[in-house]
């Protein structure tokens, strides 16, 4: 599904003494089968955002589109339920909205909810299970039994089994280890690919938004401060820095290998081996020509 916000105004509190103007004249297109990385600091607009993604706020001025549907002062969709049954949200900490007495019973919760029938989710539970990695052994068990990982894993197997058309990921790796970070992402980019979502990342995450994001859109203060792909945002550096954002380790390296070799590699989301195998043909290169 498209996203669309058009001249996107959303002012908390309106006509009240403690009127806040969360975002302000916010435009930008996210293309369908997409994965978009939105950065900001704490205060930026990203939460105002992604609520406005499934009908939980409606600009105060402008239309966001997603897909079919339109929010706005004027146009409302009459079915606000359907909509936030095709735009699927992971929030910070999922794993702290699990409240059954089994794993099944919780990833059923939200189909339920949107009125799925019950042989249907029985199915889509059966798929989701080991999409998000782990077996069907766990689904009788209490969630509360499991790993602070694998209760995660059952919170985004609930989202996942509404079968959403857009998938909006708030800091999904929030209070995990490195390698949990890995694991996480890496499980969404390939549920991004295989069940091709319009994906909406919102991180602190340079190098997750550097590697997973066909674009970045970065925030400051309610305004869009940038947008473009990722090598055409992390290579302003300066502008970066003065809204206390600094590029990914793997960007700072590599202008630092061209300051020292003269030699440019641009990065183009190789992996840390094929940058390696790079770096060993210049040198090699350069130690011919001495």
């Amino acid at each position: 599904m498209d996203i669309t916000f058009e001249n996107v105004t959303y002012i908390y509190q309106q006509n009240t003494p403690f009127a806040h103007k969360a975002i302000q004249d916010l435009s930008f297109h996210i293309e369908s089968g997409s994965i978009v990385a939105i950065i900001g600091h704490t205060g930026s607009g990203k939460s105002t955002l992604i609520q406005h993604l499934n009908g939980l706020s409606v600009p105060t001025e402008g239309e966001v589109r997603i897909g079919e549907y339109r929010l706005s002062q004027e146009h409302k969709p009459k079915d606000m339920k359907e909509l936030r049954s095709r735009v699927g949200v992971v929030f910070q900490y999922p794993e702290h909205q699990l409240f059954e007495e089994t794993v099944a019973k919780d990833i059923a919760f939200g189909p339920q909810n949107f009125g799925v029938p019950e042989a249907v989710i029985k199915e889509r539970i059966k798929d989701v299970i080991p999409a998000v990695g782990l077996s069907e052994s766990v689904l009788e068990r209490s969630p509360f039994d499991l790993s602070g990982g694998q209760m995660r894993r059952v919170a985004i197997a609930g989202v996942l089994a509404v079968k959403p058309d857009v998938l909006v990921l708030d800091e999904p790796t929030a209070g995990l280890d490195p390698r949990g970070q890995k694991e996480i992402m890496d499980m969404f980019y390939r549920l991004h690919n295989e069940q091709d979502l319009t994906t909406v990342l919102v991180t602190h995450s340079m190098e997750d938004a550097l590697k997973y994001a066909d674009r970045i859109l970065i925030l400051n203060k309610g305004t869009k401060f940038m947008e473009g792909t990722p090598e055409e945002v992390f290579s302003q550096k300066e502008a970066l820095q003065s809204v206390q954002l600094d590029v990914p380790e793997m960007v700072q390296f590599l202008n630092r290998f061209e300051e020292k070799f003269g030699q440019q590699i641009p990065f183009r989301n190789q992996s840390v081996e094929e940058i390696a195998q790079m770096i060993q043909q210049i040198i090699k290169e350069l130690n011919q020509d001495e």
